[in-house]
């Protein structure tokens, strides 16, 4: 029987995905992408794409990603891959993925394009006042297209952890106050849970945190998101190729000595470079990216990332509280029955001292006491081996107090 073009077939159908493509213009229906054909569209490596696959376990350390052509995100369930202009979403039919395809069409589809309320374009400073007083941008240049989407892909992940974080402060602060007025295996449990999802969550908020910290550290690495000024200067190279020795693909090989000519904000040593260049204002662009914007951007949601980590520690100092008074009840309610072990131990004592005098007087002898008549006798004997136990344990349980045994 031929069986071997059956693992063929689903291997090249798993090889196509649904993928999303919100661009500018608008948003286009779903449609199945081939692993290739994503490579070809993205210029992406495969190992950037199958980072994005959430039916492998994600082994990269990095969230975000830039690359070449494109920028790849991670971040929690937002998963997207980010080009000068469109934005590609895989799994958009899930419910956990279509929300992020909703804020994206919603968000890039509504902004004015950055060339109509440019400064240098005429009219363009007021325009870009009043658009930016009705979209809310504080600047008077719009961002461009991949720092939006980006910022719509962050305020997904970290909206995601805030409502997760608030969702566990509601569920955790009744139980931990439960737990404490009692003891039981079932609150043990529900705060045992609980325990586990801060963890968890605080694992994935710190994830987040560390990611963006490492961009806000790294210059090469938010020169590398400029994805439209990238394709701008290569455009301006490839059209005076004659008067420059450098290949426009060899422009972000050498990052780390163009953002060295970034020491006068200025400019007046990108002109010297660029001078020697031969192109002018327009190549320095493309050498010297600013950063200024994608940094403030960063930051933004760095403080609100932070904000979300102060909660969690905060829960987690009052679960930590909350365990040490636990054990502290636990610990005073051992001491009590350590107490009372002691007290039952000594009145076991007590009488098993009596029972073998009880025991001597029972044996088959025969002395003057078992031959008198006088019932009262029986009574005092009996009676004073009663009193005698009880004396006994009394004095005993004195000399504990004494001895600090027992409180």
């Amino acid at each position: 029987m031929n069986t071997a073009p059956t693992p063929r077939r689903r291997h090249a159908a798993a090889a196509v995905a649904e993928w999303a493509a919100v661009s500018g213009a608008g948003a286009r229906p779903v449609e199945e992408v081939g692993k290739h054909q994503l490579m070809r569209r993205t210029g992406l490596p495969a190992r950037d794409l199958r980072a994005l696959d959430s039916s492998y376990p994600s082994t990269s350390s990095q969230l975000l990603t830039a690359r070449d052509r494109a920028v790849v995100v991670n971040l929690e369930r937002a998963r997207a891959v980010i080009t000068a202009a469109e934005v590609l979403v895989p799994g958009p039919r899930d419910p956990a993925v279509a929300p992020l395809v909703r804020d994206l069409r919603a968000r890039l589809t509504s902004s004015p394009p950055p060339q109509e309320i440019s400064p240098s374009s005429p009219g363009g400073d007021q325009g870009a006042k009043d658009d930016g007083q009705a979209l809310g941008i504080i600047s008077d240049k719009v961002l461009p297209f991949e720092f939006r989407a980006l910022e719509v892909c962050l305020q997904f992940a970290c909206k995601s952890l805030e409502h997760e974080t608030s969702t566990l402060e509601e569920e955790a602060y009744p139980a931990l106050d439960e737990l404490t007025s009692k003891v039981s295996a079932l609150n043990l449990e529900r705060v045992r849970q609980i325990k586990s999802r801060l963890v968890a969550i605080s694992g994935r908020a710190q994830k987040v945190r560390d990611e963006l910290e490492h961009l806000l550290d790294d210059d090469m690495d938010m020169a590398a998101m400029h994805l439209t000024e990238k394709l701008a200067y290569q455009a301006a190279s490839r059209s005076s190729r004659f008067n420059s020795d450098k290949e426009p693909s060899e422009f972000f090989d050498e990052r780390n000595e163009a953002l060295r000519c970034r020491v006068d904000e200025e400019g007046v040593e990108e002109g010297e470079r660029s001078s020697e260049g031969g192109n002018g204002d327009e190549a320095s662009v493309g050498f010297t990216p600013k950063i200024d914007e994608l940094e403030n951007l960063l930051e933004a949601y760095f403080v609100q990332i932070e904000g979300t980590l102060n909660k969690l520690a905060t829960l987690r100092e009052y679960v930590n509280d909350t365990e040490d008074f636990i054990n502290i009840m636990l610990d005073d309610k051992q001491n009590q029955l350590l107490q009372m072990g002691i007290a039952l131990s000594t009145g076991t004592l007590v009488i098993t001292g009596a029972v073998v005098v009880t025991g001597v007087f029972g044996m088959n002898i025969h002395i003057p006491l078992f031959r008198t008549a006088n019932m009262a006798l029986f009574w005092q004997v009996t009676g004073g081996m009663v009193g005698a136990s009880a004396a006994i344990f009394l004095v005993a349980l004195l000399c504990y107090r004494r001895s600090g045994i027992l409180q």
